[in-house]
Formats: structure tokens, sequence, C-alpha cells
């Protein structure tokens, strides 16, 4: 499998025991090696919606893609003047119509695909490093974001669909907003520092984004753009006893005319370990002006809500691979919560809470396929004293294969 592809893949391909083939296809081209590789996916699921927040909802079937969309990667490495150079591109795309996210909590009840809609082409990953072994690499460009990638890379529903399903778009959410805030896939200056014995660190300037995208139905002035920052701190190790510990920050200071000036961050704390056949992730996050909640499907999306929000969460998960069958068993509970002061500019005194239990089974057909069926709920709650209380259930069957080469 393409190893820059690999970074959005191989934490749940080697955590969860999935199979993925080893390599893509490799070119040789003069000085150059040249790496194609990538996924398709495709899954049948069927939500049942119940409660205030989704009203109007009682039953969406889809055939879409899962949490990860199917891609097509392409990049390149050589070695040039002491330096270790390359590059990649990813194209993602989904399998059913329409773009974007499609769940219930962001388009309303009853959007879905229509007839004669296609579908587009995301590309996630466009970025070049150079660096050595000595003294660590340098990414420019998009790609995936340092804060929260552990988290992401670390669900098993990476493989699979998990929470967000019954709309059309290019992705489900995974654990999205019900136990961790998405990495994102964003323009990038990156120094990424070399592995010491299982320690290593990164750190990043990253593009500024805007704080009331979601929220607001015409445009303001943004009075200044900001730069955002993320980094990271992991220690790895092997053996019988393997697993990996980090530890992140965000932060991006935003100037708004409409939401005033205040700055977002927060920080992460997250933990895996795998024993013989047993696999445990324990993960957990904190910020400020962090999340965005909706009191539907829809969460996790960094710095949208527009308030100076108190945002937690976290999640924990367990997995078991049967000895001889290689089928991956895993369980997961995770929960979000958003709370808006009085004095919020948007859903003020509100209160969000999004959680879910999924449940999967992984299983490798072939060295590069495999077999997948999850089951998710997930509950939402938005709690007003003055408004009272909305809560909603969305309940999710999922069956599907994905397939890497």
């Amino acid at each position: 499998m393409n190893k820059k592809l690999g970074l959005a893949v191989a934490g749940a391909v080697l955590a969860f025991g999935a199979s993925a083939a080893n390599a893509g296809i490799i070119i040789p081209a003069g000085d150059w090696t040249v790496d194609i590789g990538g996924n398709v996916n495709t899954y049948y699921t069927n939500t049942r919606f119940s409660g205030d927040a989704f009203a109007g909802v009682a039953r969406k079937n889809q055939v879409s893609t899962g949490l990860l969309p199917s891609a097509l990667g392409i990049g390149a490495k050589t070695r040039q003047n002491d330096l270790d150079i390359a590059f990649q591109f990813t194209f993602f795309v989904g399998a059913n119509g329409e773009e974007g996210f499609g769940t219930t909590g962001s388009a309303g009840p009853n959007y879905q695909s229509r007839a004669g809609g296609g579908n587009s082409i995301n590309i996630r990953q466009a970025y070049l490093t150079f660096g050595d072994a000595s003294w660590g690499t340098i990414k420019a460009g998009r790609d995936l974001g340092l804060f929260g990638s552990d988290a992401i890379l670390s669900d098993m529903t990476l493989l699979g669909v998990g929470v967000g399903a019954g709309g059309p778009g290019n992705s489900t959410l995974g654990r999205i907003g019900s136990g961790y805030v998405y990495a994102d896939w964003i323009g990038q200056i990156q120094y990424a520092s070399p592995n010491w014995n299982g320690f290593s660190f990164a750190v990043a300037a990253r593009e500024g984004l805007r704080n009331d995208g979601v929220l607001l139905t015409t445009a303001t002035a943004d009075d200044k753009t900001e730069l955002g920052f993320d980094g990271k701190v992991s220690y790895e190790w092997a053996g019988d006893f393997s697993g990996k510990v980090w530890a992140g920050f965000i932060t991006q200071k935003h100037n708004n005319s409409t939401t005033g000036d205040y700055r977002s961050r927060g920080y992460d704390l997250g933990g895996k370990i795998n024993v013989a056949d047993f696999g445990l992730v324990g993960y957990y996050y904190d910020g400020k002006g962090l999340d965005i909640q909706t009191g539907g499907q829809l969460g996790g999306l960094q710095f949208l809500g527009g308030n100076k929000s108190d945002d937690k969460g976290g999640y924990v998960q367990a997995t078991y691979k049967l000895p001889q069958v290689g089928t991956k068993l895993g369980v997961s509970y995770g929960i979000s919560k958003s709370d808006n002061s009085s004095s919020s500019i948007y859903n003020p005194g509100v209160d969000f809470e999004n959680k879910s239990w999924i449940v999967g089974a992984y299983h490798p057909l072939t060295k590069s396929l495999n077999l997948v069926a999850e089951y998710a709920h997930q509950k939402v709650e938005a709690s007003n004293t003055a408004a009272g209380n909305v809560d909603g259930k969305a309940k999710t069957i999922s069956l599907g294969a994905i397939l890497f080469f």
C-alpha cells in the first residue's frame, strides 16, 4: 500500500488486524521510485432515527463509502544531495451522489441524493517533503493535521462507517464528534523530528480556519486572518507488549467582527497497547472554542461553533483478534461535550452532548480485501434551561467491504 496514503489508514490496519497489501504499485523511474496505491470501499447502511433532533426522519437506506473515502494516491521519492525528497497527491471520492458532508445534522432531515447526481473528487493530500534521518523532515502542503490525528488513526471505524450515515456525500463520520475533534486535511508547513528510539515530535503552522462557517447564513467580515498552530509528541515501542502514547495541542486566534476576538485552544492525551490478540485504546481531549456541535449527527469540526465554548470528550476502545480465523472484533464508547455560556453569540446557554456505542467485526478475506460489519448507536442532546431539552437517536447497521491496493 502507498506509504503516504498509509498515514491515513495504517493505524487502523495495524491496530485492528484488517489486511492490506504490503505495497502499492512500485515503478522505478530513473532516480525516482513512484508508488501508486489506495483503497476502494462501499457499504450498505440502514439508519433509524428517533427523537426531536431528527423530527420527520424515520429511516434512511444508503449505498455509500464509509469514514475513509475511496482513494487513489500517487507519490514518489528520491535521494539527492544528502536529502530524502518526496511528494504525494491523493484523490478521494465517494460512492453515492452529491458532494461534501451529507449527514442529517448538517443538511436537513430529508436531504439525499437526486437523480443524475454525481460526486466530486476531493484532493486531501498534496504536499512535498525533504529531510534526513539525522535532523528530521520538513513537510509543505495539504495533509492530515497533527492535533487529533492519532485519535482518528486509532479508531476501528476508519475501516468502516461508524456514525453519520444516512445522507449523500463522500464520507460518513466514524467517531468524529462523538469521541474526538476531526484532525482535518489542511495546508501546513510542518517539522517532524527524527525517531529517537521510539520518541518523536512534530509541530506545524497551519492555514487559519474561519470560526463561523456553518452557523451563519450570510458572510461577515473577518478583520484579520491568523495562522493556526498544532503539534504532538509521542513515544512508541514494539515487542510482545507493544504500544504508543501521545500528547498534542492546537491553537488559533480569531479576529471576527461578529463573534469578537478570542483564541481557540485545546490539548489531547492518548495511548494504545497490544498484548497478544488484545488491543486497547484510550483518548481524551479538552479545549476552549474548539468544537462545533449541532444537536444532530454532525459534530467535531474545528472552531466552527464561533463561540468561547468549553469542549471536552474522548473514547475507549477494546479489540480482540480471533485466533486462526483472523477476524478482529471491536467495541468502543465515546462522548463529546460542548457547553456554551449565556453570553455566546450562537446557541447561548445551550449545552450539547454527542455520544455513541459502536461494535464491529473486520474480517480479512484476503491480504487486500476486508469484509466489515458494524452497529452504531448514537445519541445527541441539546440542553437549554430556557427552551428545554432536545434529543435524538440514530441507530445504524452497516455491511460492506474495503479493498487496499
